[in-house]
């Protein structure tokens, strides 16, 4: 029997929810093993591209020279931004006259006649009772990261196989191919959107130490570091990298007019970047309506927290690249699409 449309809306509403219920349900297994196929087709992505820019090296040790540089640079990022942060922290601990200065003087320019002192608020806050959900949380991110490790691990040593399978399922050379050009879509997919937020985090970033440096903030090439990293996370990571430096510029300065200046300048830098310029670039680079990276950062924020939200773009691209393979849902993949053309290709350099 052929469906109607009211049917094939309901089916389609069904399997969302039974889809949001299983990802939900089986998130302690998916994240994992999403974060390491996305790491897995980055380092294959930065293996091809050492092939087109050093053809000296040969075939065999591009995938292996990517996975070793890619472990050395994000070992590095972890001990540098440890490193620090707790000097960060031990400033913060001897800063404290400091700090009971700019408490005071927030809390005139807020009409606050008796504002507690630093030591009046720790003792409030009775920051011992978080130490054990603090070191929870950094053991849940170090078998995290592991099990991610392991995983990407596991993926790129059967890449080897991965031909044959595709064969095995697809033994039409029709069949085959339209499987193969999904595939590579996504995969462009990903790396368009890693370039999109390589460029635009490095211009938040440069800006973001033009301003600093001119300030004279303290460790403001670290600062300017720490935001490109973190704005890797769609709007969420904007707005720490723009409350951050200036808490610290708090700390540092006498007076309250450079830790102003500095937040309305990181606020200036990251509207015009990341409000103008990367959903134009997502919308032309990816296909994806501006509207939908929003939404598609809480919907999957809700489901798998901040791993959900640093995927949540390039899972959203994937999804719509899928879904317009099948007529009875390619609607969904129209409305989520930047110009209602979810099949089109976008041709954005990723050298």
């Amino acid at each position: 029997m052929e469906k109607s449309g009211v049917t094939q809306v309901l089916l389609v509403i069904l399997t969302v929810i039974a889809s949001v219920g299983a990802m939900i349900w089986a998130s302690g297994i998916l994240i994992p093993l999403v974060l390491a196929l996305f790491l897995t087709i980055l380092i294959d992505s930065f293996a091809r591209f050492l092939q087109r820019k050093a053809p000296s090296v040969p075939a065999w040790a591009d995938l292996p020279l990517a996975l070793i540089i890619s472990i050395i640079g994000f070992g590095l990022t972890v001990f540098v931004v440890m490193d620090n942060a707790a000097a960060f922290s031990s400033k913060l601990l001897t800063e404290a006259p400091r700090l009971n200065r700019a408490i005071i003087q927030f809390s005139r320019l807020a009409g606050v006649s008796a504002p507690p002192t630093v030591e009046v608020l720790i003792t409030q806050m009775n920051p011992t009772r978080y130490f054990g959900d603090v070191a929870r949380a950094i053991q849940t991110f170090a078998s995290g990261a592991g099990t991610v490790f392991i995983y990407t691990g596991f993926m790129i040593a059967s890449r080897s196989g991965l031909s044959g399978k595709v064969e095995a399922l697809w033994p039409q050379p029709v069949e085959r191919q339209r499987a193969v050009a999904v595939f590579s879509r996504v995969r462009d997919g990903m790396e368009r959107y890693l370039w999109i937020q390589t460029v635009t985090g490095a211009l938040i970033a440069i800006l973001s130490w033009a301003l600093m440096a001119s300030l004279g903030l303290d460790s403001a090439t670290f600062w300017a570091f720490l935001i490109f990293i973190i704005v890797f996370v769609p709007v969420v990571g904007g707005l720490v990298a723009s409350v951050l430096p200036p808490l610290f510029a708090v700390v540092q300065y006498t007076t309250l007019w450079q830790p102003i200046a500095l937040f309305c300048g990181l606020q200036a830098i990251l509207f015009g970047v990341g409000s103008i310029l990367l959903p134009r670039m997502q919308r032309d680079g990816l296909n994806i309506d501006p509207v939908v990276v929003l939404l598609s950062l809480a919907f999957w924020g809700a489901i798998w927290g901040i791993p959900g939200m640093f995927l949540s773009t390039p899972l959203t691209v994937s999804l719509i690249i899928i879904l317009s393979q099948f007529p009875s849902v390619r609607w969904i993949a129209v409305m989520l699409s930047g110009d209602g053309r979810p099949e089109a290709t976008q041709e954005v350099s990723v050298d």
